[in-house]
């Protein structure tokens, strides 16, 4: 099989073919459950099947049955979906408070407190999970140094022939625990003299994490280090000379020739403690290489709670937990070597002496080995970890949520790992100086391929995560940002970090976790969550149950770390205006191809396969590749060069360039492409130019009215008739911009999340089956572009764009009477002349004031408004953003996101009262009370009231204007 190299890719028009008459579908899943037809009623109204969750933290087990009560009760008023409940402590954390000790996790006085938030969870109708544990990694008080994490030791010594009373040292260990592995012997070599060992041998052998942040892990596939021949010893001089060491480590062995290297490996723990346990919950972490250790943590601390909540597992305690890895390196456990073997044919015990820095054969023999013991380490983790984690759960009719796969480079595969999730839970963090920038805010991409690829519908994320913000955070701003910026990368259920359950007796506002974003009924804006919670509900409701299309598929390698990270990284190249998933080898290997289209068993499909630019591959990954291609796939990548392994090596490579001929030929040229059978294999193109150049047009083009704009979207369907699309911009300004959609005869609709309103687009342009529609964005603002009914394909829209228009027709200028909380310290009622800033005012108890400021205006009506309304807007409301509008005692609605603007509703001729309510932080209480005696403070809370907090901004700062919307 074979054909001729054309760099005009003249050998795969047919594919183009296939791919036209296909592309107004896209290429998406087929789910049983994502039939259904959209509901406006539902899109306007979610239900609390839709709404958010919560990390539920129960600070160092401080809580009560009155608080717990308190709190579930206000989540489902609120329409959450439920709340995770997560015992841990830190609320000391970073200079901050400790709070009083509660009930030990799993304790009989705990236990209690869990029984009656899942009774009151099962009352209520909602969805509780549970962190096995208190505070994170996996571990506890009893966990012994024989379950826990585990690192290679040793230690060396040199002798020579006839040298007796040879005593080998116990290497360096914790926790006064070590264990053999084996004794290992090989002669010296003088040329090894000064032989560096292989580059980066801490992150490849998994001695610590290969990053705080996972980043692209391929490099730890190369030896940095030129090869010049020299080794340390050859597998086959390296002896086990175990069996002649006694316990205390003498030797006795009759050493052969020459001098020689004595190597003692062990094991010792790695180090790592429970993190941020409340109370006494400290202790090792667990094994995470080992069933065995795990499923005695299991029947000692997760079984017993199970049974104590009877048939509500399963029911109203729906989901099992552990949090994100953070135990730093961990290579061995009992077993490993049969594991090994097992898992990669060869014998691991020749090239152990490769972990203590020492070339065995050659460099690239040794970093082969490095390849696949850190393979083996990921195997491990996800077969004998999270999938016993997962069978466990399931026999209770449970799933899992653990935060599996990073962004912390674990030795482990991220994708393989949440395979065995039920729900797929990743995180994103707000804006703030621990995590500032984008690679280290977001990490869900990975976590939706994850769902795609293994057909899980959810895709959790704890979301607004930050450390050192407190109550300061800008809803439109801060949170919708994210959140919008996460969804894009497929995010369709956010968990809020944190909502911290806050006894009465607290205080207010109460204990907190050192971490936030904080958000529970304590915050001074908690009655006016409801409109955000909403925005959020309704894209859940968007995203959880359509199906995700993408056109390209990205093949991440099989080394190991490996995890996917932000969407932006685009390793494929199909940014912008396509989109992709992330697939690992497992999933690789059940890919089939049908109707010239990448198919995974559940109905996913691609357009394109896209491998990894470095030119290695795996013997099965690359059979497999082959086997797609012959199918009708159409491949992207490099030829594969070799594999890293030694599993079948050196024949392994004699496998590859067989393979690799077979599908690339000579790849001659920097771009090009060859038909093989009834597929294509192309190089040197990224996916975005090789599907523009084979006819498939952008899924969705975003052109900016300015090109420093940022924008991003993401694409459902509904079965084979409804497309939507969800865009977000990233701006802080309002904007414009054009948005072509691979979409045709079907009237685009636009639906607001932030208001629910759903109507027509006046403007749009069909032509040559694309869709254009203009589209003007608030301030972070986000559409849906909804395409379901079926119009000619000669129809045009009949405007130049979709703006509404707000046409000044009064500013709102003078006094404003402003009603305050007196409790809080400020006036009842005071005149503002004009508007202006709380934290500037003269009196203290407004400007330290924290809370409701309700302005109150009386208008006067000139005419009938049924036909057209009078409409206000704002201005600038601050700190937190928030604003309630009442005109004559009606509630119109609330404001949160700009333009803070609202139709009055019921304005009539004659004097109306004008009511806008605005909520600020408690920022500037607190500030105030820094100052104060405890006793004379107005606020309780653990966390440090810095020297560095500064009064916010706070208020109705207007201008406040009346207009006309048009």
């Amino acid at each position: 099989m074979g054909g001729k190299i054309d760099k005009r890719m003249a050998g795969i028009r047919f594919f183009s073919l296939v791919f036209i008459l296909s592309c107004m579908l896209g290429a998406c899943v087929n789910h049983t459950n994502q039939q259904q037809a959209l509901s406006e009623e539902q899109f306007r109204h979610p239900g609390s099947e839709y709404g958010p969750s919560c990390f539920w933290w129960w600070l160092n087990g401080n809580v009560t049955e009155a608080s717990i009560t308190r709190d579930l009760e206000a989540m489902k008023n609120k329409g959450f979906r439920g709340a995770l409940i997560f015992d841990a402590g830190g609320a000391e954390q970073q200079g901050n408070g400790q709070v009083p000790a509660g009930p030990l996790f799993g304790s009989p006085e705990w236990t209690k407190l869990f029984k009656h938030a899942v009774n009151e969870a099962s009352r209520l109708g909602l969805e509780l999970s549970l962190s096995i544990q208190s505070g994170w990694n996996l571990g506890g008080p009893d966990v012994t140094p024989q379950e826990a994490a585990k690192l290679i030791t040793w230690t060396s010594v040199t002798v020579h022939n006839g040298q007796t009373d040879v005593q080998l040292p116990v290497p360096e260990h914790r926790e006064d625990y070590y264990e053999d592995i084996a004794v290992l012997a090989y002669p010296v070599h003088k040329q090894a003299e000064g032989l560096e060992p292989v580059s980066d041998l801490k992150p490849k052998g998994a001695f610590g994490e290969a990053a705080f942040s996972a980043h692209d892990m391929r490099y730890l596939l190369e030896d940095k280090v030129a090869d010049d021949g020299r080794f340390h010893a050859t597998p086959q001089e390296v002896q086990d000379i175990s069996g002649h060491v006694t316990p205390d480590g003498r030797v006795e062995w009759e050493i052969p020739d020459g001098e020689w290297e004595i190597i003692r490996f062990g094991y010792t723990n790695n180090g790592a403690h429970v993190s941020t346990a409340s109370g006494a919950w400290k202790g090792l972490v667990i094994d995470y290489l080992n069933k065995d250790h795990f499923q005695r943590y299991w029947d000692t601390h997760v079984e017993p709670l199970l049974k104590e909540v009877g048939n509500e597992a399963g029911k109203a305690l729906r989901y099992l937990h552990t949090d994100s890895w953070e135990l730093g390196g961990t290579n061995w456990t009992q077993g490993f070597e049969a594991e090994f073997k097992n898992r990669r044919g060869y014998e691991l015990r020749p090239y152990l002496p490769v972990l203590a820095g020492k070339i065995i054969g050659n460099r690239e023999i040794s970093n082969r080995f490095l390849a696949d013991f850190r393979k083996t380490l990921g195997d491990c983790i996800s077969d004998n970890h999270y999938a016993t984690f997962a069978a466990n759960a399931q026999r209770y009719g449970m799933g899992i949520h653990p935060e599996s796969a990073g962004p912390h480079a674990g030795p482990f595969d991220g994708l393989k790992n949440y395979g065995h999730s039920e729900l797929v839970m990743s995180e994103f963090w707000s804006p703030s100086n621990h995590r500032p920038t984008p690679e280290r805010r977001f990490f869900v991409k990975q976590a939706s391929s994850a769902a795609h690829i293994y057909n899980r519908r959810l895709v959790g994320a704890e979301g607004f995560t930050t450390i050192g913000r407190h109550w300061n955070d800008v809803i439109w701003e801060h949170m919708k940002q994210s959140f919008d910026h996460e969804v894009c990368a497929g995010a369709n259920r956010v968990y809020f970090h944190t909502f911290t359950n806050s006894p009465e007796e607290m205080g207010v506002p109460g204990q907190e976790y050192f971490a936030g974003t904080h958000m529970n009924p304590n915050i001074t804006w908690w009655d006016e969550t409801d409109a955000f919670f909403q925005y959020l509900s309704r894209i859940h409701y968007l995203m959880q149950d359509g199906r995700f299309v993408a056109d390209v598929l990205y093949y991440y390698g099989d080394q190991v770390p490996n995890i996917a990270t932000l969407k932006v990284s685009d390793p494929a190249g199909a940014l912008p205006d396509f989109d992709y998933d992330v697939i690992n080898e497992d999933r690789l290997l059940a890919l089939d191809v049908q109707d010239g289209q990448l198919t995974l068993p559940h109905g996913m499909q691609y357009r394109v396969l896209v491998l990894p630019d470095h030119g290695v591959l795996s013997i099965p990954a690359l059979q497999k590749v082959a086997e797609l291609v012959r199918k009708g796939a159409a491949v992207i990548g490099p030829k594969t060069q070799k594999t890293v392994s030694l599993t079948s090596y050196p024949g392994s490579e004699k496998t590859v360039h067989e393979l690799a001929s077979e599908l690339w030929g000579d790849s001659a040229g920097e771009k090009g492409s060859r038909t093989v059978d009834k597929g294509t294999v192309s190089w040197g193109y990224t996916a975005r130019e090789w599907l523009l150049e084979n006819g498939i047009p952008s899924d969705c083009r975003i052109e900016p009215s300015d090109d420093s704009l940022a924008f991003d979207y993401i694409h459902h369907m509904r079965g084979d008739e409804t497309s939507y699309y969800f865009i977000s911009s990233q701006n802080k300004s309002a904007c414009d911009a054009d948005v072509t959609f691979r979409v045709a005869e079907k009237l685009p609709e636009l639906w607001n999340p932030v208001t629910g309103e759903i109507k027509p687009a006046r403007a749009f342009r069909q032509a040559d089956g694309l869709t254009t529609v203009p589209l003007h964005f608030a301030p972070m603002g986000s559409w849906f572009v909804v395409f379901r009914q079926d119009i000619p394909a000669a129809q045009q829209g009949e405007f130049a764009d979709n703006r509404s228009r707000f046409i000044p027709v009064d500013t709102l200028s003078g006094s404003w009477k402003v009603y305050f909380d007196r409790d809080w310290g400020a006036p009842a009622e005071v005149e503002f002349p004009e508007l202006l800033d709380w934290s500037q005012h003269p009196d203290p108890g407004i400007r330290f004031y924290s809370g409701k400021g309700r302005y109150v205006k009386n208008l006067v009506g000139t005419g009938t408004y049924e036909e057209q309304p009078l409409w206000i807007d704002l201005g600038r409301v601050a700190d937190v953003g928030v604003a309630r509008v009442r005109l004559n005692g009606r509630d119109l609605g609330i404001l949160w996101t700009p333009p803070y603007r609202i139709a009055l509703e019921g304005m009539k001729a004659g004097d109306n009262v004008l009511e806008v309510e605005v909520v600020n932080s408690w920022r500037n209480r607190l500030v105030g009370d820094r100052g104060l005696p405890e006793d004379k403070r107005y606020t309780r809370t653990n966390i440090a009231i810095r020297d560095d907090w500064e009064l916010l901004e706070s208020g109705l700062l207007g201008p406040v204007v009346l207009g006309k919307n048009e």
